[in-house]
């Protein structure tokens, strides 16, 4: 049994506590919020830079990884109540570049007040400047 998200079957909560961004297509189930962006680099490239990012926090741990697949899953813990949320990244090819998608949801309680949404932007800019 596989750790990793399947995002092709994957189906939200009504609940707003998630949130997902990916390439048009690649969630068949599951309205993204946003697309995927694209990054000027090889899906080995950004798969090493998202996993060098995870390593550099404290409340994300690092929970599966498959180079070969592109695929990674961390629990992110809320610091003040320790709230454990999942995150499930598959990083793709795109046309000589490299494209990814990500999931990131809320294990209890009905609204996060934007956490995961504030999670994914927060990691999308780091991976930007990088």
């Amino acid at each position: 049994m596989s750790d990793f998200l399947d995002f092709k079957a994957l189906e939200r909560p009504k609940s707003p506590n998630t949130y997902l961004v990916a390439p048009a297509g690649f969630a068949d189930q599951a309205k993204p919020d946003e697309a995927g962006p694209v990054f000027d680099c090889s899906p080995e490239s950004l798969f090493g830079r998202i996993e060098a990012l995870i390593g550099m926090r404290k409340d994300w741990r690092l929970e599966s990884l498959d180079a070969q697949a592109g695929r990674i899953y961390f629990i992110a813990v809320s610091k003040l109540f320790r709230f454990k949320d999942d995150v499930n990244i598959a990083v793709l090819p795109a046309e000589g570049k490299s494209t990814l998608a990500i999931y990131s949801a809320s294990r209890i309680g009905h609204s996060d007040l934007g956490a995961n949404r504030k999670r994914v932007h927060e990691l999308l800019s780091s991976l930007q400047v990088t």
